[in-house]
């Protein structure tokens, strides 16, 4: 370990790659801590406190590493780019304009990626919005509809909100600026990379909050849990089945190509985190649309029933709908990704087949069933992930308050993999032995 830890060093391109990472992740953990303009710096402290029991406000402070809590310039973090990214994956399934980007190539993606932009920029704008006008009613909002005494934006007026919603947006088209960079000039995927240091960052403080609250045996059976988890997530995460493919020989004047045997890499989880990610979103926005309902009468109850049913760990309507709602994203988004029609076609336009399989329809439907059968198991997997280590801290901790679970587990050791291949690859290309045995 320590001597590829020195080879990294010793290639200078490598060396200042690595160093160019971490100097934007610097600046972007800086930027986390300088507070918006025009907000009531003194009531910051009560946003943290109210995030520390909690809810959504505390599931939207893990992805922005703390910076929301702090009204920072970062205070969306790269989420908006994230949501931009996966609509129009989504988009390009249904919009004939989008579909034929993806298949010109550079080109294209080129295109679909200045697009993915204005939609970030979008996003933010309303997302920026909907938080000044949230934090001016109450941030307490968040975990239960106590909104008493707090308000952020105490000059309610069109100029303080338009340089809050300004300021917000400037800092997620910087953040998207600096994620592009680190992926052109860096090592690894900018945007994963600022996922990662947010959700890492809040590591240490909540693991001295388990010590604080329930003592050092929870704390160490956290970590022991954790550690298991994380064994499992990596041998999940490399798990593939790979399905056999054979190219026909074809003679081209006195040579001969093709006769090569290759495989089609299915990985058991091929959505990643983005069925969490997407799950996460759709059960807290009730509570998010709750805030805006009467705090007395019928929508005092209607909070009172998102907040003990929903958004609860350990309730059980919580449990099935989120777990539900992952399974459903999972083979939601791995039909978007991986497209069995398009991937019949290739192979037959390659000359490609698989053994025992005729090229067309029956391979495209092969290719379907295989997928569907290996993406229960991924999909199962990553919900047990994202329930079981909020139900033992739940179980240790009534009241809940630690943020860090499952899903920065597998969300921090995926980028982290994903990351030290790149890294391994580089290293092996100059003759160099790698991290990866």
């Amino acid at each position: 370990m320590l001597s590829s830890l020195r080879n990294i060093f010793k290639v200078p391109d490598l060396r200042n790659k690595v160093l160019f990472t971490l100097l934007i992740l610097v600046l972007y953990r800086f930027g986390a801590y300088i507070p918006v303009p025009g907000i009531d710096v003194t009531a910051l402290k009560t946003l943290k406190a109210s995030a520390d029991q909690g809810g959504a406000l505390a599931f939207l402070q893990l992805f922005s590493g703390g910076a929301l809590t702090q009204f920072a310039v970062f205070a969306l973090g790269i989420m908006p780019y994230i949501t931009a990214s996966i609509i129009m994956q989504i988009l390009g399934v249904v919009i004939p304009k989008l579909e034929e980007w993806q298949n010109q190539g550079a080109v294209g993606q080129r295109k679909i990626t200045q697009w993915t932009r204005y939609v970030t920029i979008g996003i933010a704008v309303v997302q920026s919005t909907g938080l000044s006008y949230l934090f001016h009613k109450g941030g307490g909002g968040f975990r239960g509809g106590n909104t008493t005494g707090l308000d952020l934006v105490p000059q309610y007026d069109v100029g303080h909100v338009a340089l809050i919603v300004l300021t917000l947006t400037t800092g997620t088209a910087l953040l998207m600026w600096m994620g592009e960079l680190v992926t052109q000039r860096g090592i690894g995927n900018g945007m994963s990379l600022l996922i990662f240091a947010s959700v890492v960052s809040t590591l240490p403080s909540q693991l001295g909050k388990i010590k604080v609250e329930a003592g050092v045996l929870v704390l160490v059976l956290t970590l022991v849990v954790f550690l298991v988890i994380l064994v499992a997530i990596v041998f999940v995460e490399q798990g593939q089945r790979r399905i056999p493919v054979q190219f026909a020989k074809r003679v081209v004047g006195k040579r001969m190509y093709g006769g090569q045997s290759t495989y089609i890499p299915l990985k058991v989880n091929q959505s990643g985190v983005i069925p969490i990610i997407f799950a996460s979103s759709v059960l807290y926005l009730p509570q998010l649309l709750s805030f805006v309902l009467p705090a007395e009468g019928w929508g005092a109850s209607v909070q009172s029933f998102v907040n003990n049913h929903l958004v609860k760990p350990d309730s059980l309507l919580h449990i099935v709908v989120f777990g539900l709602l992952i399974i459903g994203f999972a083979y939601f988004y791995t039909a978007i990704t991986f497209d069995p029609a398009k991937q019949a076609d290739n192979l037959r336009k390659q000359g490609g087949f698989i053994p025992g399989i005729r090229p067309g329809p029956q391979t495209e439907r092969y290719l379907a069933k295989v997928l569907s059968r290996i993406t229960l198991p991924g999909a199962l997997f990553i919900a047990s992930v994202a329930l079981i280590p909020s139900l033992l801290l739940t179980h240790y901790l009534p009241g809940n308050t630690v943020s860090f679970s499952g899903i920065s587990i597998l969300i921090a050791v995926g980028v982290a993999l994903e990351t030290m291949k790149q890294i391994d690859s580089q290293l092996m290309m100059r003759n160099y032995e790698g991290f990866l045995k």
